[in-house]
C-alpha cells in the first residue's frame, strides 16, 4: 500500500529526557497541526529529528526512542550535537535565515557550516530511503532541506516528491550571491512540485532558475533534464474553527473562571470606556521588526499625545535561537527600548508598554487576542505570518482593527486589513490612530470578508490543495509526444539497422553532436566527434548526412576533407562526395538589408546578444543575455518580424537561444524529401536533432523511421535523449554491427 512520508527538521512531537525517562508530547506548532490530517490519514510517517542528540542517548534510549516515535508515525533522523551546531544553527539559522530575508548583514558564508548542511541532508536522505517505496509520495518542508529532494530523485527517480518552502524566497539580486546557489536550486529541483506562500516568492525562484541554471521556464513550469517540473503558490492557512471556537468559549465564560492574565486586562479595560489594547505577538527575530515597532509605537504617542493614558501596546516577545549573537543582541535592544519608552511615559496608574518576554499556553494567546481592540503586526520581512490570521479568526464579533506590514507573506491576501511600509513611522502612527478610531460598523464589514476567506481557506484545504497539484505533476509528461529511448528500444533499432541492406543517418550537428558554446565559431568539432562520424561514414550500405543551419563555408571547413554528405543553411546546399556542392533551392538575399538594421536595433537594446550573418539567413542569438530581459525582447522582436514579413516569404525559425530569419520555402524537411525522392531503397531510417528547425524533418520521416529529439520537449520525434553525451552514447553503438 503506498503512504504518504512527510519530511521536516523536527517531528511533530516534543522528545524530552527526564531522569533518564522519555517524555513525548504532540507538538502545537502551525506545521504539525497543518499536517496532522495528512499523517493521521492511510499509512502515513513522519520523518524528522527527535529533538535529542546521539550524545545525549546511550543505545538503550535510542532504541527506545525509535520504538516510541514509531508508535505515533514517526521515524528519527541521528543528529550529533556537531550537526545541531553547524547545520542547524550554522548554516540554516546563520546563513540561508538571514540570506532568505533579505539580512545580508547578519549572513555567513562558511564553507564548514556548508559541508555540515549537505551532510545533514544526506542523513536525511537515507532515512527517507530507508522507508520509502515505488508508488510513495513524498512531502519535504522548508529551508533545512533544500538539498533533500535531488538527493531522493537521484536514488528513487520516479518517485513523487513535493517541497514546500515557508520562508521568503529572495530576489535574484539577493540570491545570487550565494556561493553554493546552484547546488541549492538543483537540490530543489528534484521535487516535482515546489510551493511557495505567495507569487512574489515563485517570481523569485523562477527568475533565479532562468537566471542562474540558464533553464528553460514555461509560466510556471520548468523543463529540468527529462521531467517538468511545477511551481505555485499556496497561501498556507490556519485552523480557523480551533482558534474561532476557542474564543467563543472564552467569551462564554464567567468572571470566577477567567485566568489571571485575563482578570488583569480587565482590570485595565474597565478603568475607562476610552482605553484600548494594542497586541503585538512575535518570535523575539530580527525580521520580526520588533524595534521598529517599539520606536514607532513611541512615535505615535508623541504625534497624538491624547491617547497616552488610554492605550497600552501588550507586547509578547516568544524567545527564539537565544544562542545566536543577533538574537542576543536583539533582546538587549528590545529591552533597552522598553525600559526607555516606559520611563519616558509612565504615570502611577499607566504603563505604555507590558512586555513578556516567554512563550504562552494557548489558553492566554486566546486571551490577548480576544481583548485586544487592534493588533499590531509589522515584520519587516515574514514568509506568511500566522499570529495575523489567528487574531482575525478569534474575533467572534467581527470587531477588532488588523495593522499588517505589506512585507509579509499574509499581506498578500488580506488586503481588508490597515496595510503599512513598516518602516514608514508616519504610516504606522497615523494607521494606528485609524484603527483606534475605525468605527465598529467599518471593523465588521473588513472582518466579515477576512472570516471568510480564513475560512474557506484553512489549513487542512491548504494541504489538500498542494497534494491535488502534486498530483496532477504526474500528468504533466503528457504533453510530451515522444518516449525516452530504453535499452530495449535501442536493442530493436540496432537490430533493424543489421538486417537493412540500405541506411540513411540524418544528423543534425549544434545542440545534437556538440554543446551550445556562447561564440559559435568555438562550436567546432574535436578529434572525438571526429572519429565518431568517420565511423559511421564508413559503415557498408549506410549515407549519413550532417544537417544544419550552418553555412556551407563553415561545414566545408570542418569536414569537407572527409567526403561526408552535408545539407547547409537548413536546406540550401548539398554537398556529397561523388559531386561536391550543390544547390537545392533558390534563394533571393536581398531582404537582408531591410531586416539587419531591426536586428541591430536589438542588439544595441539587449546587452549579451549578436547578429550572426550566414549566406542566406541572419540569426540573432541571446544565449548570453539576461534570459527575463532575452523573454520580453524575443517577443518585441517577434511582432515587429511578423508585420514584416509576412509577403516577403520569409519565415522565423526560433531555435534554442537563437532567433533566425530565412526564406520560408527552405527547411530541413524539404532537403530530406529530395533524398528520400532520389533514392527509394532505404530500409532504415534514423533523424536526430533538438531544436524547432529540426520539427519539419522529423514530420517528413516515415512513421516507421526512428526519430530522436535531444532534450525533454513537445516534438514531432518518436524518441528522445536527455544531452549531447548521450547522443554520442547511442550513435557509438551503431559502427561495427555490419
Amino acid at each position: 500500500m503506498s503512504k504518504t512520508i512527510i519530511v521536516s527538521n523536527r517531528l511533530p512531537l516534543q522528545v524530552k529526557l527526564q531522569d533518564e525517562q522519555l517524555q513525548i508530547t504532540p507538538s502545537v506548532g502551525g506545521l504539525a497541526t497543518g499536517m496532522k490530517s495528512v499523517h493521521s490519514e492511510g499509512n502515513g510517517l513522519w520523518i524528522g529529528w527527535s529533538g535529542l542528540t546521539e550524545e545525549e542517548l546511550n543505545d538503550q534510549l535510542k532504541e527506545e526512542v525509535k520504538v516510541a516515535v514509531r508508535k505515533e508515525k514517526c521515524a528519527t533522523v541521528p543528529l550529533t550535537g556537531e550537526d545541531i551546531d553547524k547545520f542547524y544553527f550554522g548554516f540554516s539559522n546563520r546563513t540561508l535565515w538571514p540570506l532568505f530575508h533579505y539580512f545580508m548583514e547578519y549572513t555567513e558564508f562558511e564553507k564548514d557550516y556548508w559541508d555540515s548542511y549537505k551532510t545533514v541532508n544526506e542523513k536525511f536522505a537515507k532515512v527517507v530511503l530507508d522507508h520509502a517505496e515505488d508508488g510513495d509520495t513524498i512531502w519535504v518542508h522548508d529551508y533545512q532541506l533544500l538539498l533533500l529532494p535531488k538527493l531522493i530523485r537521484e536514488s528513487k527517480p520516479d518517485i513523487s516528491i513535493g517541497f514546500f518552502l515557508h520562508i521568503p524566497f529572495p530576489s535574484y539580486e539577493i540570491f545570487r550571491t550565494f556561493p553554493w546557489r546552484e547546488e541549492v536550486l538543483e537540490g530543489m529541483l528534484g521535487s516535482d512540485l515546489l510551493g511557495f506562500h505567495t507569487y512574489d516568492y515563485e517570481r523569485h525562484f523562477l527568475s533565479s532558475v532562468k537566471r542562474i541554471l540558464r533553464l528553460e521556464v514555461n509560466f510556471n513550469e520548468i523543463v529540468y533534464k527529462d521531467r517538468i517540473i511545477k511551481v505555485d503558490s499556496f497561501p498556507m492557512g490556519i485552523d480557523y474553527d480551533k482558534f474561532h471556537e476557542a474564543a467563543r468559549e472564552h467569551l462564554e465564560k464567567s468572571p470566577s473562571e477567567r485566568s489571571d492574565l485575563q482578570r488583569r486586562l480587565d482590570d485595565h479595560i474597565q478603568t475607562d470606556e476610552d482605553t484600548k489594547l494594542i497586541l503585538s505577538i512575535d518570535r523575539m527575530d530580527y525580521t520580526k521588526g520588533i524595534p521598529n515597532r517599539i520606536r514607532a509605537f513611541e512615535y505615535f504617542l508623541n504625534k497624538y499625545p491624547q491617547f497616552k493614558q488610554k492605550v497600552r501596546l501588550v507586547m509578547l516577545a516568544v524567545p527564539s535561537r537565544s544562542n545566536v549573537p543577533q538574537y542576543q543582541l536583539l533582546k538587549k535592544e528590545t529591552d533597552e527600548l522598553v525600559g526607555r519608552i516606559n520611563g519616558q511615559f509612565a504615570t502611577v496608574s499607566w504603563t505604555p508598554i507590558w512586555y513578556f518576554y516567554r512563550s504562552l499556553p494557548f489558553h492566554n494567546l486566546i486571551d490577548l487576542y480576544t481583548s485586544s481592540d487592534v493588533a499590531l503586526i509589522t515584520p519587516v520581512r515574514d514568509g506568511m505570518n500566522l499570529v495575523a490570521k489567528e487574531y482575525i479568526a478569534t474575533r467572534v464579533k467581527k470587531d477588532g482593527v488588523l495593522i499588517l506590514s505589506e512585507m509579509a507573506g499574509a499581506a498578500q491576501e488580506m488586503n481588508e486589513a490597515l496595510l503599512i511600509n513598516p518602516n514608514n513611522f508616519e504610516d504606522l502612527a497615523d494607521s494606528i490612530k485609524q484603527a483606534l478610531e475605525m468605527p465598529v460598523k467599518e471593523q465588521k464589514k473588513r472582518n466579515k470578508v477576512l472570516q471568510k476567506r480564513l475560512r474557506r481557506y484553512s489549513i487542512d484545504k491548504w494541504a489538500a490543495e498542494f497534494f491535488r497539484s502534486l498530483k496532477a505533476t504526474q500528468n504533466l509528461g503528457q504533453v510530451i509526444v515522444a518516449q525516452r529511448m530504453s535499452q530495449e528500444t535501442e536493442q530493436k533499432m540496432l537490430g533493424e539497422f543489421k538486417s537493412a541492406n540500405r541506411s540513411l543517418m540524418m544528423l543534425d550537428y549544434d545542440g545534437t553532436l556538440t554543446g551550445f558554446r556562447d561564440n559559435p565559431e568555438d562550436a567546432g568539432p574535436d578529434e572525438r566527434l571526429i572519429a565518431l562520424l568517420k565511423k559511421i561514414h564508413e559503415i557498408p550500405g549506410n549515407d549519413m548526412v550532417i544537417i544544419s543551419g550552418r553555412d556551407r563555408k563553415t561545414l566545408e571547413k570542418w569536414f569537407g576533407k572527409y567526403g561526408f554528405t552535408m545539407i547547409t543553411d537548413h536546406g540550401v546546399w548539398l554537398h556529397t562526395a561523388e559531386k561536391g556542392w550543390e544547390s537545392l533551392e533558390r534563394i533571393r538575399t536581398e531582404w537582408m538589408e531591410n531586416i539587419r538594421p531591426i536586428l541591430e536595433t536589438f542588439v544595441d537594446r539587449t546587452p549579451g546578444t549578436f547578429i550572426e550573418e550566414k549566406n542566406y539567413s541572419l540569426a540573432w542569438h541571446y544565449r548570453k543575455a539576461d534570459p527575463e530581459l532575452a523573454e520580453i525582447r524575443v517577443m518585441e522582436l517577434n511582432t515587429v518580424l511578423t508585420s514584416l514579413i509576412s509577403n516577403n516569404e520569409l519565415s522565423v525559425l526560433k531555435g534554442n537561444k537563437v532567433t533566425e530569419i530565412k526564406s520560408s520555402n527552405v527547411n530541413k524537411g524539404r532537403a530530406l524529401s529530395r533524398l528520400l525522392s532520389q533514392n527509394d531503397t532505404y530500409d532504415f531510417l534514423f533523424a536526430i536533432g533538438d531544436d524547432w528547425t529540426d520539427e519539419y524533418m522529423f514530420e517528413e520521416m516515415p512513421e516507421d523511421a526512428y526519430t530522436v529529439k535531444v532534450g525533454y520537449q513537445k516534438t514531432k520525434a518518436r524518441y528522445y535523449v536527455r544531452t549531447n553525451e548521450q547522443v554520442h552514447q547511442l550513435l557509438e553503438k551503431f559502427p561495427g554491427i555490419r
